[in-house]
This record gives structure tokens, C-alpha cells and sequence, in this order.
């Protein structure tokens, strides 16, 4: 699962920024290539808004992608998704789902199946990175907020993030009907799953296109990898 059904209003462009010129060809593309490369995932799924269809279909091109309009919140563009493949999960044809940020381009074949793999095998998966740079922040100091040192443990989480379907499609559902929103899949997963979240080494180079200096950075690492 795919998802580009943001605005991506940081980036300072009127167009989503997923369908962004990067390197030849739009954001998109590069992380949906990613999947349909690798045999594994039998169902590949883009999540968009339903004013983006044109864009999306462009993106898509020839591969078998099936296009879901998403909801209002990040998860409920999820829900969205997952409803949609519902039937499939019930009747056990699709059996993990990885969900994946359309504005990151350079997630590696390598790094997917990782993902895929833990997931299946311990339920659920993140990949992340070791955040040296977080801080404790105190009360003492004469600006109100003192220095406490770094957070030991710290990662920055990424995506793709994979679970099992079932009990992902079911977590989502609870949540729906709770009202939770959580801060990325794997929040829901803990709060409504008693399925065990494995750590994956994430990649430096799979950044998240936020801001448009981030454009000019993907675009050279993708160069520095002989792509296009």
C-alpha cells in the first residue's frame, strides 16, 4: 500500500507532491517501481485523493495497480485502503500488508523484503534508524527549558511498516470505532494489538520528501546510483 492521498503543503508547491517532477518522471513512480519489482507483494495498492485520479493514472502506467481514494486523516486513508482489500484478507489471500509513503522514493528492494519478512514472521515490523540527536528537555534553565542529555533508545521510525492483515484490518476497525488516531501504524497496531512490533534497520538514504531542498537531495542520490 502506497500512500499518496496528502497535500504535501511543506513543500511549497500547489500540486500534491507526490506527482512531483523527480529525475524524469513523477515522485510517485519510484516507490511503486520499488514494489512491483519484487515478486513477493501480489497486490499493490495507491492511495490518492479523488482530484488527483488524472495524476495517478499517469503514475501508474502500465503496472497492475489498483487505485483507492483515501479519507480525511492518514489512517483513515489507510482504513480506506485496507476495507478495500478486506475480502482478500478474510479469505486469506493476502496475508501481510506493507504501508509505504509515497514521498519516499528510495526505499531499497532489499529493505522492502526485510520488512516483508519480519513482518511475517513476527507479526509486525518498522524500520528505523538510531536517533542520536534527540534530547531531553528540563525545566531548569534560564530560558525555561534546560538540556537533560540524549534519549538513549531513540529511533526514527520509517516506513515501509508491515503487519499481518488480519489483525491489522482489525486494529484499524477498533480504532475507527474508539476514535483513536494514532501518530503512524504502528501506534494503532500497539494500542489495539497484542502483536509484536519487530525493529528493522531503516536506510539513511530512505528520507522522506518534506521540503523542497529534499527534492535536490533524492534527485543526486538517485543520480549517485545511476538511476535513471
Amino acid at each position: 500500500m502506497v500512500l499518496a492521498s496528502g497535500s504535501g503543503s511543506r513543500v511549497g508547491a500547489e500540486l500534491n507532491k507526490v506527482y512531483l517532477p523527480l529525475a524524469g518522471r513523477r515522485l510517485a513512480c519510484w516507490s511503486l517501481d520499488a514494489f512491483a519489482r519484487i515478486p513477493e507483494f501480489g497486490v499493490l495498492v495507491l492511495v490518492i485523493r479523488p482530484e488527483d485520479e488524472e495524476f495517478a493514472r499517469e503514475v501508474v502506467g502500465d503496472l497492475d495497480v489498483e487505485l483507492v481514494h483515501g479519507g480525511a486523516s492518514r489512517q483513515g486513508s489507510e482504513l480506506c485502503a485496507l476495507r478495500h482489500l478486506a475480502s482478500r484478507i478474510d479469505a486469506g489471500e493476502v496475508d501481510t500488508v506493507l504501508i509505504h509513503d509515497g514521498a519516499r522514493p528510495l526505499a531499497s528492494d532489499g529493505l522492502l523484503t526485510a520488512v516483508l519478512k519480519a513482518a511475517r514472521e513476527f507479526g509486525g515490523a518498522v524500520p528505523g534508524l538510531t536517533a542520536d540527536d534527540v534530547v531531553i528537555a528540563t525545566e531548569n534553565g534560564t530560558d525555561g527549558a534546560g538540556y537533560g542529555g540524549t534519549l538513549d533508545g531513540a529511533v526514527r521510525v520509517q516506513t515501509p511498516q508491515g503487519f499481518l492483515a488480519g489483525p491489522l484490518l482489525a486494529a484499524y476497525e477498533q480504532a475507527d470505532r474508539e476514535g483513536f488516531i494514532g501518530t503512524d501504524t504502528a501506534s494503532c497496531m500497539e494500542r489495539f494489538s497484542s502483536l509484536p512490533v519487530h525493529w528493522v534497520p531503516g536506510e539513511e538514504r530512505n528520507l522522506k520528501v518534506t521540503y523542497p531542498h529534499d527534492l535536490r537531495v533524492v534527485e543526486h542520490l538517485l543520480r549517485e546510483a545511476g538511476l535513471p
